[in-house]
């Protein structure tokens, strides 16, 4: 089967103000309708109060050390043995921690309506920051559910 190209595998450029290719992606998956320079606006603004309210931290060190606080290690996965399914905990890759943590972390913001998404940003990185929030809550239920399917860890091949 060929291999599917993607842009962010190979083409994806540091993003202008950090020069952080995570930054750079979570800009990409923030962004909707190929409005990239409202997807940085929002991000940097975010990011912007996150100095404001943590003045001891660098804003991108903070964004970089919630990201790693939502990244899951081990999630369930369907597998059909002998005519039955079983939730089987498997390990994540590096690749897909990330695209989990991303995804979560949106999830978490979009879900809060009515305020401006970079304030809703800035409260769940802080709060990501801090071991808290819907996101954390989203990895720890992940986590959880690993836990509880641990007697059919022997199906993982």
């Amino acid at each position: 089967m060929a291999q599917r190209m993607t842009a962010s595998a190979k083409q994806l450029k540091p993003d202008p103000r950090y020069h952080s290719i995570v930054a750079s992606k979570f800009v990409n998956c923030l962004m909707s309708s190929g409005k990239k320079t409202v997807a940085q606006k929002v991000f940097y603004s975010a990011l912007d109060i996150i100095g404001e309210k943590i003045p001891d931290q660098s804003p991108i060190d903070v964004f970089t050390s919630a990201l790693d606080n939502i990244r899951p290690s081990i999630e369930v996965r369907s597998r059909r043995v002998g005519g039955a399914n079983y939730r089987v905990p498997t390990q994540v890759n590096n690749k897909r921690q990330q695209a989990l943590a991303i995804r979560w972390l949106l999830e978490a913001c979009r879900e809060k309506k009515g305020r401006p998404m970079h304030l809703r940003l800035a409260e769940e990185l802080m709060a990501a920051y801090r071991r808290e929030g819907a996101a954390m809550t989203k990895r720890e239920n992940v986590h959880r559910m690993a836990d509880a399917n641990k007697a059919f860890a022997h199906f993982a091949w």
